[in-house]
């Protein structure tokens, strides 16, 4: 599968989308997930230990999130 990504300048954005809905070309919102990947996490979740697990606010604390600028 070929991946394809474009950096269109906002004003020429609308131009952009009505020549691709002219052309019949269809946008899929669809992500591939990695066979490795899903392996991946299914092992963690096989090896999980319920007793180590916190609640998601207690681990949201626990990030050092950016001050947007």
């Amino acid at each position: 599968m070929k991946q394809l990504t474009l950096q269109i300048p906002e004003k020429k954005y609308p131009f952009f989308m009505e020549l691709i809905r002219q052309l019949g070309i269809q946008v899929s919102e669809e992500v591939e997930i990695p066979e490795e990947h899903k392996a991946i996490v299914r092992e963690r979740i096989k090896t999980t230990k319920p007793e180590e697990m916190i609640p998601w606010e207690e681990a949201r604390k626990r990030f050092a999130f950016k001050e947007k600028s």
